[in-house]
């Protein structure tokens, strides 16, 4: 796989390559960029290393229409914060912000430039139904309202259906795990709720460091979509660049991996940022995950997969494979997040459902 087709990455690892950039380079680098929402982002690096000064207006103007864009969303973001406060506010129990979500309220480094879709929120599991109801009574409400699909949600995910605000229409995803209980690697979800971190002057919580690293590692390779594959590793490569500088972070991460179940990831997160964003690693974090990592034959075929899905999605950067790369990742993935005699009815419901849905429309 031609890796320098990615222009992202090639400019995310060494902001100066732009330095020579053609009107037509610059147009395919905005392109890949904007697919993979990672165009603010490399505004802020490039303005951070006075890269922007004599770029003519028509180029200048995507950056900053872009970067106009994310500010407003994360003003939107802030104030979703304070309704989902508000909400349960009375429940005094504690609200984990997980994803972009936490890297925003814990001014992480890979908060840069980031765009948000939904909000994520971790609770116990036991207080799911408060949190539904309270929720409700703040005029959110729940999708996927067939019985198939609550039942799908309800009994073997990792997550409520997603709510929707009747009024602002943002939507909130309600976790007790970051893995679905089918999946045989789900960890117990009283371990993470030990290691969680007050947010100061908030009423939230996030993830340990180490801990949002391995559940960013965790929902990006467990993941059936990877349209937005190269934005997740570059939050990878910022959350490790970030806690790297912290006592003891590697050998903390390895140890939590392997506490939660979650080595696996762990390896492709390491591998991966390093290959595409060549993020600086620990040489013991990698000796410690070594025993987990995957035989030489299997490591070819993941590298054949995981290095085509995780380009941008635009056609500059793919080549014959790049279909069958997602389409065996998308059995993959389902694969581990449920047994075999529960994905077969699973995939054959959802397959008629959309056949259904076709018809209606």
């Amino acid at each position: 796989m031609d890796l320098t087709k990615n222009r992202v990455a090639q400019v995310l690892k060494n902001p100066y390559s732009v330095s020579d950039y053609s009107p037509k380079d610059w147009d395919l680098l905005i392109r890949q960029a904007r697919q993979s929402l990672l165009l603010v982002r490399l505004y802020l690096l490039l303005e951070e290393h006075h890269l922007l000064d004599n770029l003519p207006d028509n180029i200048k103007n995507h950056f900053i229409s872009a970067t106009a864009y994310s500010n407003k969303l994360t003003q939107s973001l802030i104030w979703e914060f304070r309704c989902i406060d508000k909400a349960l506010a009375e429940l005094h129990i504690p609200v984990i912000l997980l994803k972009g979500s936490a890297y925003v309220l814990a001014s992480d480094h890979a908060a840069n430039g980031r765009l948000f879709s939904d909000v994520d929120i971790l609770v116990n599991q036991d207080d799911l139904a408060v949190v539904e109801s309270a929720l409700k009574k703040h005029l959110w409400v729940g999708t996927h309202q067939n019985d198939y699909d609550q039942r799908y949600y309800r009994e073997w995910m990792h997550e409520l259906p997603p709510m929707i605000h009747l009024k602002r229409q943002t939507t909130l995803d309600v976790h007790h795990n970051i893995l679905p209980t089918t999946c045989k690697t789900c960890p117990d979800p009283s371990k993470l709720m030990a290691n969680i971190v007050k947010i100061e002057n908030s009423q939230f919580w996030v993830l340990a460091p180490e801990d949002r690293v391995l559940h960013s590692a965790t929902h990006l390779f467990h993941e059936s979509e990877f349209k937005h594959g190269l934005r997740d590793i570059s939050d990878i490569d910022l959350l490790l660049r970030q806690f790297s500088s912290q006592e003891n972070f590697w050998t903390r991460l390895v140890n939590r991996s392997i506490e939660l179940k979650q080595q696996i990831p762990l390896v492709y997160a390491l591998r991966y940022a390093s290959i595409i964003l060549a993020t600086p690693l620990s040489e013991d974090a990698l000796k410690g995950i070594a025993p987990y990592t995957p035989n030489r034959i299997k490591l070819k075929l993941m590298d054949f997969l995981f290095l085509r899905v995780l380009m941008p999605e635009h056609y500059s950067c793919e080549d014959i494979w790049t279909g069958l790369a997602r389409l065996l990742l998308f059995i993959h993935s389902h694969w581990l997040k449920m047994p075999l005699k529960l994905l077969i009815p699973h995939l054959a419901k959802k397959g008629y459902q959309a056949v259904n849905d076709e018809s209606a429309n």
